[in-house]
């Protein structure tokens, strides 16, 4: 591109425009972190939206195991294991794994993606609770694995980075059942 005018192209918007909101461009750290995190989450129900449920669970970029259904587990466990267990240090059991089978969010797709996709979304509302109870984005929580302490500020960054790159994933899942594109 020469020069600083507009593209007069852009990439297609995912779905109808006005579903997702904005993250903001401009505020604090809080506001921006939550708006970009928040505008994740929507950008992933909207590539799920639409989808026949019997088709959330195709597994359609060969090699790989995922499937929409079982990338919706997975984020919710995600969820879970960041927001509620490491940063708000609750006693609830992981979701969709154990160590005898840590890859069951995407091996075992045997139940409803409706479902899955209700524990997502409680799952969400939980982390955003926590969030806006959290005094500062400097408040710590503790990785279990190492007992180190991790403040919510990193693990908002990383909840970012996990549906960034999740995010792709359903693009191609996306595309392979019903040729759907867009950002």
């Amino acid at each position: 591109m020469t020069g600083s005018g507009v593209p007069q192209y852009f990439a297609p918007r995912w779905g109808q425009e006005g579903a997702r909101v904005e993250a903001p461009s401009v505020g604090g750290e809080r506001e921006v972190l939550g708006g970009v995190l928040e505008w994740q989450r929507a950008t992933f129900a909207s590539k799920c939206a639409g989808v026949e449920p019997g088709r959330l669970s195709e597994r359609g970029v060969a090699p790989s195991g995922m499937s929409l259904h079982g990338l919706v587990r997975h984020l919710a466990g995600v969820e879970r294991w960041w927001f509620r267990i490491q940063f708000a240090g609750e006693d609830v059991p992981l979701l969709y794994y154990s160590d005898e089978d840590p890859d069951q969010d995407f091996d075992v797709l045997d139940g409803d993606p409706a479902e899955a996709f209700a524990v997502w979304r409680a799952e969400c509302e939980r982390s955003r609770e926590i969030v806006a109870a959290a005094e500062s984005l400097d408040v710590t929580g503790i990785r279990k694995r190492t007992g180190e302490p991790i403040a919510l500020r990193r693990i908002m960054v990383d909840m970012i980075a996990e549906y960034a790159r999740h995010n792709g994933h359903a693009d191609l899942l996306r595309e392979r059942i019903d040729g759907a594109t867009g950002w």
